[in-house]
């Protein structure tokens, strides 16, 4: 599968006689992959993803997007047609006061003629599922709904790759799982790559591909099952787990006996149902083969 992101040895500071944020970070992203970037605050992972359409450049190492430097000034335009990044905030990103407008306002600053303009903001707004809210004012609208908003803007540029800087961490639960369900329809039907900087396990254990940064370094990298079968190594970096993961290492300490890379619910609610189905619990003395 060919590159879309790769960051070779990369080191940043914000200020030339402050400490390192990162240190000899070396990673890749596929075209059409997920990565998920897990780490505590601090660690470096909103750093490394402003590397990747150069809002940030590195101090030493090299940072390319489909092959093009971060550092060459004449690809600037081109790399971030190619990477688009949605934050925290939607508000931060939201300009217009109208919902369609909001999504147009960067393809009319690019000149793009208002055919291709009308036909890409509809395109956006179907993909990230905000249509039916195109003539509404955004700040009418719940902190999911904006952040879709904010993603349709990007879109409507047709990136290949998609940065989320904790795009969820400002929404409640129902917000979230929308802006996730958009997120994983614009990675597996429309293959957009996807860096998903998260501090929530559960969207992490959705991704291909999952990466651990600790003070700047990149610590960990694996399958979500890969890295979060390793429970006592995740919580020493000050990280939690999925919560079907947690209920099952509990479980096991108890004498239950349940595979160690159990991600989601549905998988907790199948081993739980195979095992206690067939046999009997540990409580009535008979141990669990």
């Amino acid at each position: 599968m060919e590159q879309m992101l790769s960051a070779e040895k990369v080191d940043f500071r914000y200020a030339h006689d402050a400490p390192d944020v990162l240190h000899q970070v070396s990673m890749q992203v596929k075209k059409g992959e997920l990565v998920a970037v897990l780490g505590a605050n601090g660690c470096g992972k909103s750093t490394l993803a402003k590397h990747f359409n150069a809002i940030l450049l590195p101090a030493s190492g090299i940072v390319l997007v489909e092959g093009m430097s971060t550092a060459d000034e004449d690809k600037l335009f081109d790399i971030r047609q190619k990477v688009g990044m949605v934050f925290q905030n939607p508000d931060n990103q939201i300009v217009a006061s109208v919902v369609e407008e909001d999504v147009a306002f960067a393809l009319e600053n690019l000149g793009v003629p208002p055919q291709e303009i009308r036909t890409r903001i509809d395109e956006a707004m179907e993909m990230s599922g905000i249509y039916k809210y195109r003539t509404h004012a955004p700040h009418q609208l719940s902190g999911g709904q904006k952040q879709r908003v904010a993603i349709a803007g990007v879109i409507a540029m047709r990136p290949d790759c998609l940065i989320l800087d904790e795009a969820t961490a400002m929404l409640d639960p129902r917000g979230r799982g929308r802006v996730l369900k958009t997120v994983r329809k614009l990675n597996h039907e429309f293959g957009i790559a996807v860096v998903m900087i998260t501090h929530y396990m559960e969207e992490a254990a959705e991704a291909d591909r999952v990466l651990v940064m600790h003070e700047g370094r990149i610590v960990m990298e694996g399958t979500p099952k890969e890295i979060f079968s390793q429970v006592e190594r995740v919580k020493e970096l000050r990280l939690d787990v999925p919560q079907a993961t947690e209920l099952c290492l509990e479980l096991r300490r108890e004498g239950f006996a349940l595979p160690e890379d159990i991600l989601t619910d549905e998988e907790c609610a199948q081993a739980l149902y195979q095992l206690l189905s067939g046999k009997t619990p540990p409580e009535s003395g008979v141990a669990v083969g």
